[in-house]
């Protein structure tokens, strides 16, 4: 039924039926560690993955469950695995893709602690990573060797606001039988639906607009249930006999769902990156209202741009909703409804006016945070991208003189004059 259902009508009603026990409409809180078995066949069953049901709440709770369908009925895709933070879910994604020697290609243009993650920490597990400038097509195929595994991106990037093109990124990777990841956190399923592009996977931080306000943190992997993981050998984990369950093949077995299940029975089991039951009850309740705060945050945005961009102290503005975008083609035709409220500018003045900007702001919160209903600012290049290379902070789009804004849903008069008090301020 949730499939004839509007947008807003699926982030209320997708995973939420009335609790059988009480009646109660709001999903419960499930704060429960482990589940009673109906007896010692139906724990071997669960435990031998022949019957879906629950046994710990490390693997699975009704609470995240009902988090897991809205999500996955909201991307379009088959199935969701819910964990603690978008960075979690970033390596739940990988998990069953990657081994030692294989490598990923990752778009240049990502959150800063994405790189470092990808750059530095996944090192660790004998994987490696090619970033390359996603608008150069031809540099992404050149990239792909015999042992990449997957193709990661984000739908709408984090500081810049850039915006990828999807659906031609999708073409290259499913010519070459490869997966594509794609971050949708900035754009949310509101703005941007990446499996109806071509996506394999789609990856969030619940802990920005899908939760919207501040409380949690939260991470989601989204499975299209549309790759052929046993066509091509380079997914063993999928494919091939698991031992941990005698043999088991998650894709013959599983289907469209199969990396679903791996991620719980394989993933959650042994990373033990499991979301709290009380998080996931507080993202329920903010996805309720995702599509009215969405509507908001990309008015106020494209206001506090346009504004911006005609302001004689910013040297210059990012948005690729600006009709003098070099992205502005690409957000009209892949992201029809607006490409977010996250944003940087460049200031007058380099590093000291742009840290003196940010000094003197007084609506906007100074957080390592972005998509919450306030309007938020920080200085990348000294923060979230400060771990990185001056080469790498400019070619993220965190240059010194740069700060990133996430524009909130208040009123956007108030928004727009604390903005200028602040450059006033900078500019003496």
């Amino acid at each position: 039924m949730t499939k004839t259902w509007g947008f807003d009508t699926t982030a209320i009603h997708a995973g939420a039926e009335p609790d059988p026990a009480t009646g109660a409409r709001q999903v419960p809180i499930y704060q429960t560690t482990a589940y009673v078995f109906k007896d010692a066949a139906h724990a071997a069953r669960l435990f031998g993955l022949q019957e879906v049901g629950y046994i710990y709440s490390r693997l699975t709770n009704p609470t995240v469950s009902a988090l897991q369908s809205r999500i996955a009925a909201m991307e379009g895709g088959a199935g969701a695995v819910c964990c603690s933070s978008g960075h979690a879910a970033q390596i739940l994604a990988l998990f069953p893709l990657m081994g030692p020697g294989k490598n990923i290609v990752a778009s240049t243009r990502l959150y800063g602690g994405t790189i470092t993650q990808f750059s530095q920490t996944i090192k660790r597990f004998g994987w490696g990573v090619k970033f390359v400038d996603l608008d150069d097509l031809d540099a992404l195929r050149t990239a792909i060797d015999d042992d990449t595994r997957a193709i990661f991106c984000e739908s709408i990037s984090n500081p810049g606001g850039y915006v990828t093109d999807i659906p031609e990124v999708a073409r290259i990777a499913d010519a070459a039988g490869l997966p594509l990841i794609v971050d949708n956190t900035l754009g949310t399923p509101y703005l941007c639906k990446p499996i109806e592009m071509g996506a394999t996977l789609v990856v969030h931080s619940l802990t920005k607009y899908m939760t919207g306000n501040g409380t949690v943190t939260g991470g989601v992997v989204v499975d299209s249930g549309k790759f052929d993981w046993s066509a091509s050998g380079k997914f063993p984990s999928l494919s091939e006999p698991e031992p941990a369950y005698h043999g088991l093949k998650f894709h013959e077995t599983f289907g469209s769902l199969a990396f679903t299940f791996h991620g719980i029975a394989i993933g959650l089991r042994d990373l033990g990156m499991t979301m709290n039951p009380q998080a996931a009850h507080y993202t329920l309740m903010g996805i309720e209202t995702l599509g009215l705060r969405m509507a908001k945050h990309v008015e106020n945005a494209r206001k506090v741009a346009e504004w911006l961009e005609g302001d004689a102290r910013v040297a210059s503005v990012t948005y690729a909703g600006l009709a003098s975008s070099p992205w502005n083609a690409t957000a009209r035709r892949v992201y029809p409804k607006g490409t977010g409220a996250l944003f940087t500018f460049s200031i007058k003045g380099g590093y000291e006016a742009a840290v003196k900007f940010v000094d003197n702001l007084k609506l906007f919160s100074h957080v390592a945070n972005l998509g919450d209903a306030r309007s938020l600012v920080i200085h990348s290049a000294s923060t979230t991208h400060s771990q990185l290379t001056d080469a790498q902070k400019i070619a993220a789009g965190a240059g010194p003189d740069v700060v990133r804004l996430s524009i909130g849903i208040e009123d956007v008069g108030d928004i727009i004059a604390d903005l200028d008090q602040a450059l006033a301020e900078a500019s003496r």
